[in-house]
């Protein structure tokens, strides 16, 4: 895959086959990872800021300060289709 695609949930990059979701009938899923989607529906379902404090967490304990895991997210998740208004 030349290109990455990003999920349109959380932004995680899908670069390979396990990092797409799945469809209701488990075909792959090209908008959405599968930490987001599996089987046709959103694995969790919360609101945006909800999701960029859960993305704060987690990006910490991959070597991003909060601020910075915060500002990333405040930034990039608006942008993407799931939280688009």
């Amino acid at each position: 895959m030349e290109d990455a695609l990003i999920c349109q949930s959380c932004g995680m990059p899908m670069m390979k086959k396990e990092d797409f979701g799945t469809n209701a009938d488990n075909s792959q899923n090209e908008e959405y990872c599968t930490y987001c989607f599996q089987g046709g529906k959103f694995t969790w379902e919360g609101t945006m800021d909800e999701m960029i404090e859960k993305l704060t967490l987690m990006a910490g304990k991959m070597g991003l300060t909060e601020d910075e895991a915060r500002k990333m997210a405040t930034e990039n998740l608006p942008k993407l289709k799931r939280w688009e208004k």
